[in-house]
């Protein structure tokens, strides 16, 4: 079974993308052709500049958000608490498979 999430892009069209377990959401969408997640901090969790919103978090098992993660989301644009994560913080795997993911426009 391939793994499959849907990414919305900031302009709003809405593609299937597929995933291996294992591999952080952010390394997820940069292999997509996102280019809209900078991630510029490489995945180290202190930039922000790979923000996506993701609803209904608990359906999809994702971990919870951690102290520093949530620093860095409270001082981005489009900050939302019940649905904005850091993609570089999301390990991918079997609970994921389904999971909405919408592109923050960093603008």
């Amino acid at each position: 079974m391939t793994n499959k999430i849907t990414v919305i892009a900031v302009d709003g069209q809405q593609q299937d993308v597929e995933f291996d377990q294992g591999d952080s959401l952010m390394e997820v969408l940069r292999e997509a052709g996102y280019d809209e997640i900078m991630a510029m901090c490489g995945g180290c969790c202190s930039c922000a500049t790979c923000h996506v919103k993701i609803t209904d978090q608990a359906a999809y098992q994702l971990p919870p958000v951690e102290e520093d993660e949530e620093i860095l989301l409270s001082l981005a644009d489009a900050y939302e608490l019940d649905s904005s994560r850091l993609s570089c913080q999301i390990t991918m795997g079997e609970a994921q498979q389904g999971m909405t993911v919408a592109i923050v426009d960093a603008d």
